[in-house]
């Protein structure tokens, strides 16, 4: 046995030991005493984020691997740096001593669970009667079922109502227990519980937005139709990796026991959120009897113990489309024991629930003018249409945004550099905002848009995004690091980590790339339709991230096509808003099924100019920068200042 020392950075310094066998990762070994490690890639070795220093015991772990040398420089390498994924402990004993730097520690993300509230007609399909039934006897000897459906219908005009199987057993029980006072409850006329006394005012139902990177929970009260209480939650899954091709990759390596885990940990993460909303607002979970639902396509078939593979091999084809109706307690979820769950339709193999949700927020079936919907995220939808025809699609805009790829890149988390800018008449004036007012430890997405296009204002990088040698020298925090030029964000002496915060080349690339998935995705629908700029009333821009874009240094960067910032509205969580929607409107839910049906779907990658566009794109803010008037008139200030 090996016993490792972790020296912790955080909230002070504290040390942990733990005995490990031979064969173990680090990471393994670190998620054992609940030390989660930032691993982007899900521990398959590739975003460079689970660094670790040895401190002693060098010779109790394997070799360097080829990739740790790729991923980090020679300085870390010579002082005793190793990532966590791929640094194994070997079968000896001894003691091993490791420190565990603040940046790579996973910190609590900023999520972001708000949207917009818009009002809707109160028709739930949940629906809540007290009755009094008479009681019986000899004269009128009629079954319960039959009494409880009869007075139902006599007292509240209803119609074509039945009894669910799952209440059949405790029904006599209680009918009498409660002296024949009672409140039945209903879903779309099917009596799913019958309670004790008059409860008719504790109605609830919650909804929930599975992304990727994150879940949002909503509870909500269906009589009122107001949210009583919103949370968000890191999604479980995420230690398997923070794309869904790494998720569908885990189950493709362990088959059904791997499908199995990742729905059990997504289950397990609603329920937290249930009992914790639960808990603040007093509600029993006993009076939830409804459960909506939208995510991602890949997130659909997880949630439902749905084989996923097929999704992520050509022609990329889902499994359902329709909306699905299911049992809640067959998940496992909490709630009532007779609760229903509806998880909204899809569109395509990646356009899933939650883009649904957001045409129907944005109501681009019914808008007169032409609106454009961009639900940034990992992979971000594009929406184009009217109430003629709308087209929608998925890019892979890729996690550089969450950090990935990105030598300082992280999450939304406190530390993380938001906000920044450059005085463009001194390049070495620069000033940045954190999130929490926290001392710098790394760069989140929007600090990312915001970097790119203050270099390129301030003349540091060109159009190709390579930054500009003839400056070396004149600029202080224009350098040469390990692997080409790079520029100094944070000075050590500013940060946590007291080391340097930059922004490499490589950088830049990555947030090109990104950008340029997302502008393809725009004009190659815009094409599709053959449309231009001027033709779009309104453009939405929807997500967790995308909400705290700056929105003129997107346009700068050429993120989306060059659309007047007017027109351009922030909606937050729509996917949220979507899934709260269908649960208090029966019209919006079969608005929804309605979406699905109507809505086209085009994939990018078959599409014939993608290649060019996306090189287009790669381009700051695209090879025809005559599209862009007002990023021309800039390049001529900035030559002009060079």
């Amino acid at each position: 046995m090996t016993k490792i020392t972790f020296k912790i950075a955080e909230n002070g310094v504290k040390e942990v030991e733990k005995s490990v066998k031979g064969g173990i990762r680090i990471l393994d070994a670190a998620l054992s005493i609940n030390l989660r490690l930032t691993s982007i890639c899900g521990g398959r070795g590739s975003c460079g984020k689970c660094k670790m220093k040895v401190l002693s015991g060098h010779e109790l772990l394997t070799d360097v691997t080829p990739i740790e040398k790729k991923l980090m420089t020679d300085e870390e390498l010579k002082e005793g740096y190793r990532l966590a994924c791929l640094a194994r402990v070997k079968e000896k004993t001894g003691t091993l001593k490791l420190q565990i730097p603040k940046t790579s520690i996973l910190t609590e993300q900023i999520l972001q669970v708000e949207g917009v509230d818009l009002h809707v007609s109160l028709n739930p399909m949940v629906q809540k009667y007290f009755v009094e039934l008479p009681k019986p006897n000899i004269e009128n000897p009629v079954s319960d079922e039959d009494r409880l459906i009869v007075e139902l219908e006599k007292q509240f005009k209803l119609d074509k109502i039945k009894l669910g199987a799952k209440i059949i057993h405790d029904l006599p029980l209680i009918l009498r227990e409660a002296n024949w006072k009672v409140t039945a409850v209903t879903w779309n006329g099917e009596i799913i519980a019958v309670e004790k006394g008059d409860s008719s005012r504790r109605n609830y139902g919650f909804a929930v937005d599975i992304g990727t990177t994150k879940v949002a929970g909503f509870l909500v009260d269906l009589d009122t139709g107001k949210t009583i209480c919103r949370r968000g939650i890191m999604n479980p899954q995420i230690k398997h990796g923070e794309d869904v091709v790494s998720r569908i990759t885990y189950v493709m390596e362990k088959g059904q026991k791997g499908l199995k885990e990742l729905q059990k940990e997504i289950i397990q993460g609603i329920n937290q959120l249930m009992v914790n909303c639960c808990r603040e607002t007093g509600v029993s979970e006993e009076n939830i009897y409804e459960h909506v639902f939208v995510g991602n396509t890949c997130m659909q078939l997880l949630f439902l113990g749905v084989w996923p593979v097929y999704l992520a091999l050509s022609p990329y084809t889902p499994v359902l489309r329709r909306g699905v109706n299911i049992d809640s307690a067959e998940l496992g979820l909490k709630g009532n024991k007779g609760a229903k769950t509806y998880f909204l339709p899809v569109i395509g193999g990646f356009v899933g629930a939650d883009n649904v949700a957001v045409v129907l927020v944005t109501d681009i079936l019914n808008s007169e003018e032409r609106v454009m919907a961009i639900d940034v995220g990992t992979n971000t939808e594009i929406d184009i249409g009217n109430k003629e025809i709308v087209m929608a699609t998925s890019c892979a805009s890729g996690p550089a945004f969450e950090g990935m790829h990105i030598k300082h890149g992280m999450k939304a988390a406190a530390g993380a550099i938001e906000r920044f800018s450059v005085d463009i008449s001194d390049p070495d004036k620069v000033y940045y905002l954190t999130i929490g007012d926290k001392k710098p430890i790394g760069i989140c997405g929007s600090a990312m848009i915001d970097i790119v296009a203050n270099l390129f204002k301030a003349g540091l990088i060109d159009e190709r995004g390579t930054f500009n040698k003839d400056l070396l020298g004149t600029v202080e925090r224009l350098r040469k690091g390990e692997k080409g030029l790079e520029y100094v964000i944070a000075w050590k002496e500013e940060t946590e980590s007291s080391e340097d915060i930059v922004f490499t080349q490589q950088d830049v690339r990555e947030v090109q790339k990104a950008k340029a998935a997302i502008h393809t995705g725009a004009k190659l629908l815009m094409k599709e339709m053959k449309l231009k700029e001027e033709d779009i009333y309104k453009v939405y821009i929807a997500g967790a991230f995308g909400n705290y874009i700056d929105p003129e240094n997107a346009r700068v960067i050429g993120m989306y096509p060059e659309f007047p910032l007017k027109i351009i509205e922030f909606i937050g969580n729509a996917a949220g808003t979507g899934a709260r929607l269908t649960l208090l409107s029966k019209e919006k839910r079969r608005y929804a099924e309605n979406i699905s049906e109507k809505v086209k779907y085009l994939e990018l990658a078959a599409h014939k100019g993608f290649s060019k566009e996306y090189f287009d794109s790669l381009y700051i803010p695209h090879r025809e920068i005559n599209e862009y008037p007002h990023v021309k008139k800039l390049l001529g200030k900035i030559r002009s200042h060079r």
